[in-house]
């Protein structure tokens, strides 16, 4: 399967991002992304890809400039960010407000509301899927802002320098991945940085709030890196793409990209991406297991507890015999089920059984492929299990069929197999 991983051991920012991603193309492809890149904006935007070498590591820094200016440099009323900004700034107020805070310095700057942002992009000279994407970009990031700033997406405003740049970013990723077109994006937990970060708001901590918003439900650690390594923009392109987050899996590597930061820390600053294979196996998959001790249960409430597991979509559910502390006798219970509805299980056996606590674990596995036909027989139809893989074929009628013909026909089991169709 044609993998992209994204490291984000230094954060995300979104010219990081696009940098590592143009790596990853050929030379006309990366050719026909500048040009792109260049002309969709007018004149208003430059993009330039440069060469660079940090501690001793050759990549590629995305140079966005906006209005003659670079992204990241001091805009007024833009965020002032430690580590590459950019995300544009929002204001959150109602549109009298607007007219009154900005009357008198409308000469000097102008502002771009959501939904004059998600206008601009229709009319980007773009694919209809990467302008999807950029608009689905561009809308985690207004929510996430208007979450935290307590107002709604229509009294969200973006100063425009800020927005053009954070625009460039998003539409540069989504174009890239267009042209890359990954079966599957994994991306590591991310790294967001620590101490505190400089913006039109004040002095806000790290992550910052709107980042923090965007964050949810995706795994991020902080560190001793006194700096904001993770943006709004970089954090609302991986909540998109993202099919999934975790360290890197095996996977048979054919190009690296990396996207360098303008700031230097001791460690190299820098977003990585690998594009690769990842072997498909059709029979092979993962499970979760999870196991308890039980010594305190009474054999009807075990058996309710396996109910309700069963019930609840359980793979499987058995019960071990095991010495326990105290000379005890007791039961260790364990639960396979899909890695994805670990939580709810753990939660089930803490709800069903006397146990404080589960441990768990994944297993890879591999299986035999199995599917239900049905078989015309003497006796009528019958239901047949067929498993099949790597090269194994293996077939077996449904018990409880057999069993209720045999009872029909007073014949045994035995007997029955015997006049049953071969497999």
């Amino acid at each position: 399967m044609k993998t992209l991983y994204i490291e984000c051991k230094m954060g995300a920012a979104g010219d990081m991002l696009t940098a590592a991603l143009y790596e990853l193309l050929d030379e006309p492809q990366k050719q026909d992304f500048l040009r792109q890149m260049n002309t969709m904006f007018g004149s208003d935007v430059q993009v330039c890809a440069l060469p660079n070498t940090v501690n001793g590591i050759s990549g590629t820094h995305m140079q966005v400039r906006v209005l003659g200016q670079e992204e990241g440099h001091d805009h007024s009323l833009s965020h002032h960010h430690n580590h590459n900004a950019d995300a544009a700034h929002v204001h959150a107020h109602s549109s009298e407000e607007h007219s009154h805070m900005h009357h008198d310095e409308h000469t000097h700057h102008e502002h771009h509301t959501y939904q004059s942002i998600l206008d601009q992009i229709q009319k980007l000279p773009l694919s209809e899927t990467v302008r999807t994407h950029a608009s689905t970009v561009y809308r985690l990031i207004g929510e996430a802002e208007s979450a935290v700033h307590g107002s709604t997406l229509s009294q969200i405003h973006f100063h425009e320098v800020g927005s053009l740049d954070a625009l460039a970013d998003v539409t540069g990723c989504c174009l890239i991945l267009d042209m890359i077109q990954p079966e599957q994006i994994l991306v590591s937990p991310i790294h967001v940085g620590n101490g505190t970060v400089h913006c039109a708001h004040g002095i806000l901590p790290v992550p910052a709030p709107a980042t923090a918003e965007l964050l949810k439900g995706i795994p991020y650690y902080t560190g001793d890196i006194q700096s904001e390594l993770c943006t709004p923009t970089g954090a609302a392109l991986l909540k998109h793409f993202a099919d999934g987050f975790c360290d890197m899996p095996a996977m048979s590597v054919n190009a690296i990209g990396i996207g360098l930061g303008t700031k230097e820390f001791p460690v190299l600053n820098a977003v990585r991406a690998f594009l690769g294979d990842i072997p498909t196996d059709k029979h092979a998959d993962q499970i979760a297991d999870i196991s308890c001790n039980l010594d305190d249960m009474t054999g009807e409430a075990l058996g309710y507890c396996m109910e309700q597991l069963f019930s609840a979509g359980a793979l499987d559910v058995f019960y071990i015999p095991i010495q326990m502390k105290k000379n005890r006798p007791g039961i260790l219970l364990h639960c396979l089920c899909e890695p994805e509805n670990l939580d709810s299980f753990c939660q089930l056996i803490l709800r069903c059984t006397t146990t404080r606590g589960v441990r768990y674990q994944f297993f890879n596995r591999k299986k035999l492929s199995s599917h239900f036909e049905d078989v015309s027989t003497a006796y009528g139809t019958i239901s047949r299990k067929v498993s099949e893989g790597y090269g194994i074929r293996k077939a077996k009628y449904e018990f409880e069929d057999m069993k209720r013909i045999a009872s029909d026909n007073n014949l045994s089991i035995e007997e029955l197999v015997k006049r049953l169709p071969q497999y």
